[in-house]
């Protein structure tokens, strides 16, 4: 397999580029989150890189970091979902963003990139929850940090609906403390 690439950028055609590394062009596809920081054509990249073998094609993906090429491999785990959708994915939103919107459940978010539809914005939500932020580990900012989650267990905890806790959440400001958190969410509950 083909792990990464480093190379001189000879083409740049979105969302395929061309790397010649060690005399050989390289065909990759790539989101437009990586294709929007690579360099000047002509000048040296290195990119990390997913092979997929397919009876009809061999096909190089490239990824301007480790983060964002986990989020592609763990996409491209769940059914329904191939390589083309999982790019829109990583064109559509950050990583980050990603583990944001899985972490509050955010279909809306989903929707908006294209190709992406409710019950594909469904099935990417289900099966991503509690696996997307531990493959991407602590190289990725979540908006919903640990004070936020002890929140959520908390109003689930007290008989409240997982969707009226993620919404509350999100209403919070960033930083409180747990109590501070879970009193400002009651409040805010109690007025809806």
């Amino acid at each position: 397999m083909i792990g990464r690439l480093t190379g001189i950028l000879l083409e740049k055609n979105p969302p395929q580029i061309l790397i010649e590394a060690g005399g050989v062009g390289y065909e990759l596809e790539v989101p437009m989150s990586t294709f929007y920081n690579l360099p000047a054509t002509g000048e040296r990249v290195t990119l990390h890189t997913h092979l997929l073998v397919r009876e009809d094609a061999h096909l190089l993906y490239g990824f301007g970091s480790q983060p964002e090429r986990r989020a592609f491999r763990r996409l491209l785990k769940i059914s329904g979902v191939g390589a083309r959708t999982a790019l829109a994915v990583l064109s559509g939103l950050s990583v980050a963003e990603l583990v944001d919107a899985v972490t509050m459940q955010e279909t809306a978010r989903l929707v908006k990139i294209p190709g992406i539809g409710n019950k594909t914005a469904e099935r990417l939500l289900l099966e991503l929850k509690d696996k997307l932020s531990v493959d991407l580990g602590s190289g990725t900012v979540s908006r919903a940090a640990p004070a936020s989650s002890d929140v959520i267990n908390a109003l689930l905890g007290l008989g409240y609906s997982e969707k009226e806790a993620l919404h509350v959440v999100k209403q919070l400001p960033d930083g409180l403390s747990v109590s501070d958190g879970i009193r400002q969410a009651l409040k805010l509950l109690g007025k809806a």
